[in-house]
């Protein structure tokens, strides 16, 4: 039986063990294991919803990656943890590598044990009984609202990022002088109805570098990008590896006088590419050339102060305080420059 604490959100990598559950056998004892039935459409299907996968696995790693090839499997897993630690540590490992929360993961293992001290370790961890493999897949938090093009590539968008992070671990240099090697080229535009189920789910979905959390169903985004008294910008981001897909947000409320950032979001994975000064900047100076102020909710929460660090290092100061809630205003006195490693295309 599935179990977990807190489950009225959307998982976002499920964790596999291998012996008898992903397939059925036991690796080191038996003369062949053989995948599960079930196992190897539930992968795709999960994959194809952009749900990530990894593996929490007690077990021989070259023994079980050389299966795993085998089996037309290993480039499914991200992160995989084959190794003989617990798998509450390797489940959090996961979590830290992808740099997402540890309750958007769910678990599935055969033995009763390994679910329990999961459990016990990380209480919002959804664990699953591996009898249950054939209704997974039609789990509530399984389901994804809307299915993006973006979801179909998250794990690619993933693995691109790992090819990325090999190269600047090796990278000899200055960081600016490494992004200046990546040939970034960002696009920031007026969301358009085609963006609508994207900008839904980047809501849903971004948590950590998310300035208010505030969450938007496609109804409310579709008013606002065709409002005159909004302002939806998406971006995107792509190098020379590949795309990185629509990774930013923007919701303007435009008063008379002041503009008014009511949500800023990106994905944690261009956390250092410097997008979220970028993106402030081309906002100050779009105030600037429209005379009005800029101003920005932001809403703290245990996870996203390096947002309201973007906001303070790129000119803004607190004007007004309640609680948890903070309204910040920009100083406009001067034009940004933008940085020279990254074009930006505008629509």
């Amino acid at each position: 039986m599935a179990s977990g604490k807190g489950k009225d959100h959307k998982i976002k990598c499920l964790v596999w063990d291998l012996d008898n559950t992903l397939w059925r056998g036991t690796l080191l004892e038996d003369q062949e294991v053989t995948p599960h039935p079930d196992a190897r459409a539930l992968i795709r299907t999960l994959d194809d919803r952009g749900i990530l996968q990894s593996i929490a696995s007690k077990n021989d790693h070259a023994l079980a990656e050389k299966k795993l090839r085998q089996l037309g499997l290993f480039d499914y897993f991200l992160y995989p943890q084959i190794n003989w630690s617990a798998k509450s540590e390797s489940i959090q490992n996961i979590a830290t590598l992808i740099n997402i929360g540890i309750d958007t993961l769910a678990f599935i293992d055969d033995q009763a044990f390994e679910r329990e001290e999961v459990a016990f370790s990380h209480p919002k961890v959804l664990t699953i009984d591996a009898t249950e493999i054939a209704q997974v897949a039609n789990l509530a938090v399984m389901q994804p609202h809307f299915i993006t093009e973006d979801s179909r590539r998250r794990r690619e968008m993933y693995q691109s990022d790992l090819r990325r992070k090999d190269v600047e671990d090796r990278f000899e240099g200055p960081k600016d002088a490494f992004l200046e090697t990546l040939n970034m080229v960002l696009t920031i535009q007026r969301a358009k109805q085609d963006d609508l189920k994207r900008a839904e789910e980047l809501t849903q979905r971004t948590n950590q570098l998310n300035t208010t959390a505030y969450t938007y169903d496609y109804d409310e985004l579709s008013a606002f990008s065709q409002s005159p008294d909004y302002l939806l910008l998406v971006a995107g981001l792509e190098d020379k590896y590949g795309t990185y897909g629509k990774i930013g947000l923007v919701l303007v409320e435009k008063r008379e006088k002041t503009w008014l950032i009511k949500l800023f979001l990106m994905s944690c994975r261009v956390m250092s590419r410097g997008v979220g000064t970028v993106m402030i900047n081309y906002l100050r100076n779009m105030a600037r050339a429209d005379g009005v102020a800029l101003e920005a909710e932001f809403v703290q929460n245990d996870r996203n102060r390096m947002m309201y660090m973007t906001y303070k290092f790129n000119h803004f100061r607190e004007k007004e305080k309640r609680e948890n809630w903070i309204l910040l205003e920009n100083d406009l006195s001067r034009e940004q420059a933008y940085p020279q490693y990254m074009r930006m295309i505008t629509e």
